[in-house]
């Protein structure tokens, strides 16, 4: 019997939907059957597909029991392909398997490499990548820095790293190791791929890892994880004489963009209404609460096409759910009837006085399911959706659109990108939706997208 043909395919694990905010044309999962991991393998649009685990707004072993479950089930879509039957002959694929997450360091690590290991290892190494360049995060020297007004600032000195669930006290990135890893990696223990070697050969360093060696790599701009991931890919596929290796990737969003290679977009972001059937209005979701967020609603709401719509979580909190929505739901449709975009938004007053975290969690939940009774509810001849904020997003996508699979389109502004409802949607076919993360973009950020979507832009 002939052997079966390899197709390379790296498979992220999102730990919120905002990680293919540098790539184009690829799936979002947001199940991870069987049956939908093997269209997204055999899907021959990308080399690439993204699984939504939004694990990173999970308890530990919540977030450990997520991803064994993705990778188990990847095992089996694996397998049912390369036995191959009528659609999928003799097909092997060769994963890339990435664990995406924040680029400013917060997420469950080493829990979900951990588990990754576990289930699809053994791995000759795990690369540590947190760089988003378009976000203004790189590597110097070992540590990752936020380029903010032309300063470099080391993750540990930002607001990040003060993160209830996810702080950390260093962003030198070996000793983030060791602390995060609880000494199981010590700091001496990780190598370190210094620029010089990045942009250069570093080949036989490459073959010589073995054992899951943890590895963090500096990079300041995209060219630099091109050179990198090149070599990666060739030592990955066995080039030459040498055997196959095995590589895992925990990091932020630019290495994907250097691993898939992909061509440009295909229609640029200034041009993105093209998506918008027949120009028509659309509609704006805030949850996101950041700083960020709430300077980017008060540009937007200067828009004399816009008008806002406040959710009043404290009205949610009273029980109101139901009045606040009927309200809510009939403005939308008054202002959808005369081609108005409505931007509905959360207090920009976060509640907290809340008796622990599993109360202030909960109640999170019933704010987001307020939003989802929304979204589930919008007029079906919307145009378009802007989603502001991670979880909202994510929500929006699982939930309020209820998607299996979504594909993306491109970035409307950097770090932002643009799905598409499936054309066989119940309610919004082929409408395109904005996951736009809540400390992406300037001030001018949700005005700016609005813009590029309406057929009033400029």
């Amino acid at each position: 019997m002939a052997t079966a043909p390899s197709t390379t395919k790296i498979i992220v694990l999102d730990d919120d939907p905002t990680g293919s905010q540098t790539v184009h044309s690829c799936l979002l999962l947001t199940k991870w059957d069987v049956e939908t991991l093997a269209t997204a393998l055999t899907d021959d649009k990308s080399p690439l597909f993204f699984v939504l685990t939004n694990t990173r707004g999970m308890s530990p072993e919540r977030a450990a029991d997520v991803t064994r479950e993705v990778c188990q089930n990847l095992k089996s879509a694996l397998l049912f392909i390369e036995k191959g039957d009528g659609a999928n002959s003799q097909k092997k694929i060769n994963p890339i398997m990435v664990s995406r997450s924040d680029s400013t360091l917060r997420g469950h690590y080493p829990v979900e490499t951990n588990v990754i290991a576990e289930e699809l290892g053994p791995f000759d190494a795990h690369f540590l990548i947190p760089a988003f360049f378009e976000g203004g995060r790189i590597t110097r020297n070992g540590t990752h820095y936020l380029v903010s007004e032309g300063k470099l600032i080391p993750c540990h000195e930002t607001e990040f790293a003060k993160d209830s669930v996810f702080g950390y006290s260093t962003a030198f990135l070996p000793e983030y190791v060791q602390e995060k890893t609880k000494g199981a990696i010590p700091a001496d223990r990780v190598e370190h791929f210094k620029l010089s070697e990045v942009r250069g050969d570093c080949s036989a360093r490459l073959l010589a890892l073995k054992e899951n060696r943890c590895c963090v790599v500096d990079c300041e701009e995209q060219s630099d994880l091109d050179c990198f991931a090149k070599q990666l890919r060739d030592i990955a596929a066995g080039s030459g004489s040498n055997s196959p290796r095995k590589f895992l990737f925990r990091s932020g969003a630019s290495i994907l963009t250097s691993l898939a290679m992909l061509p440009p977009q295909p229609i640029s972001a200034p041009e993105m209404n093209q998506y918008v059937k027949n120009g028509r209005p659309g509609a704006i979701l805030i949850g996101s609460h950041v700083k960020k967020t709430t300077l980017q609603l008060d540009e937007l709401l200067m828009d004399e096409s816009i008008e806002g719509l406040e959710v009043s979580v404290e009205r949610i909190r009273k029980h109101e759910q139901s009045v606040m929505l009927n309200e809510i739901l009939v403005k939308i449709g008054e202002l959808h009837s005369t081609k108005k975009t409505p931007a509905i938004y959360t207090s920009r007053k976060e509640l907290v006085d809340f008796a622990n975290d599993d109360e202030r969690l909960k109640f999170g939940e019933e704010v987001s399911n307020f939003l989802m009774d929304i979204v589930r509810n919008l007029p079906p001849t919307l145009g378009f959706l802007i989603s502001k904020g991670g979880i909202t997003s994510n929500d929006v996508l699982s939930k309020g659109l209820a998607l299996k699979t979504s594909r993306v389109l491109g970035q409307i502004l950097p770090g932002c990108s643009v799905v598409k409802c499936p054309s066989n949607h119940p309610s919004f076919p082929d409408m395109p939706v904005v996951i736009f993360p809540g400390n992406v973009g300037d001030e001018f950020g949700l005005a700016t997208t609005f813009r590029r979507l309406s057929s009033s832009q400029a």
